[in-house]
């Protein structure tokens, strides 16, 4: 059976921009980790994109992306499952499968600056960010913050495309804490940031967006721009993750 959402679940997503759901994965936590664990030992050359940072431990991995070609479970549960199909409903459209990233959080891994995802997202107006728990996310290991309610416009964003401190002081955060397998729905435009994993215990988590079916297919072009901006890019003081510079961890 399709998974629908109430009216009551509409209401949350309307009124906070954000809505917490935990029936929607539909194979065991454990297949979930053992795949996340497969596509972090991916190594050689191919279509697949990891990311590194430096920590006081030592380099870790920082993100994979754009892995669902080559894996056929992460392919299914983004874009034919229940969290797909939850998508569409708040799009109200069916949805497309944007980009996927795998944010590790490692021991010892930066967090991100507060900032709303839709300044990174070229080529496309309505889009919906998905975080599906592969650990457990608590505030120790650093989930997510959001700010309930400010998901209507563009606010102020500073010279990384990250929200201004003005802003971030005006604003009420809360946490949102996940247990692993939970899934959360949040807008493009809803505020959010989190801190870095001071616990002893990695939080990884599977990050998948999506714009509805009118706007098109635009995952192709949205890792070739990716590509180009990354190789014109200059190093800096962060690690380069994403097209605007949310992301607090050091390069190598």
């Amino acid at each position: 059976m399709a998974r629908t959402l109430s009216a009551a679940e509409h209401g949350h997503y309307g009124e906070h921009g954000w809505l917490l759901l935990d029936d929607l994965l539909e194979v065991d936590v454990d297949r979930l980790q053992h795949e996340v664990d497969a596509i972090a030992s991916w190594s050689g050359d191919g279509e697949w994109l990891h990311h590194h940072e430096l920590t006081d431990e030592g380099p870790k991995l920082a993100r994979t992306e754009n892995f669902t070609p080559r894996s056929a479970l992460m392919a299914h549960l983004l874009t034919d499952s229940a969290i797909s199909e939850v998508a569409s409903d708040l799009l109200g459209e069916p949805a497309l499968l944007y980009k996927e990233k795998i944010n590790y959080k490692l021991v010892g891994g930066a967090g991100f600056s507060p900032h709303q995802d839709k300044p990174a997202y070229p080529f496309v107006e309505q889009v919906l960010s998905v975080m599906v728990a592969v650990d457990d996310a608590t505030e120790a290991n650093g989930c997510l913050f959001v700010a309930s309610g400010q998901h209507h416009h563009l606010l102020d964003q500073d010279e990384r495309g990250c929200l201004t401190a003005a802003v971030v002081d005006e604003l009420i955060w809360e946490p949102v804490e996940l247990r692993a397998g939970q899934t959360l729905f949040f807008s493009a435009l809803t505020p959010h940031r989190s801190g870095p994993n001071r616990s002893t215990k990695d939080r990884r988590a599977l990050y998948p967006t999506y714009n509805g079916q009118s706007e098109g297919d635009l995952r192709a072009a949205y890792y070739a721009e990716k590509a180009e901006q990354f190789a014109r890019a200059a190093q800096g003081d962060r690690v380069q993750l994403s097209l605007i510079g949310d992301f607090e961890g050091r390069p190598l």
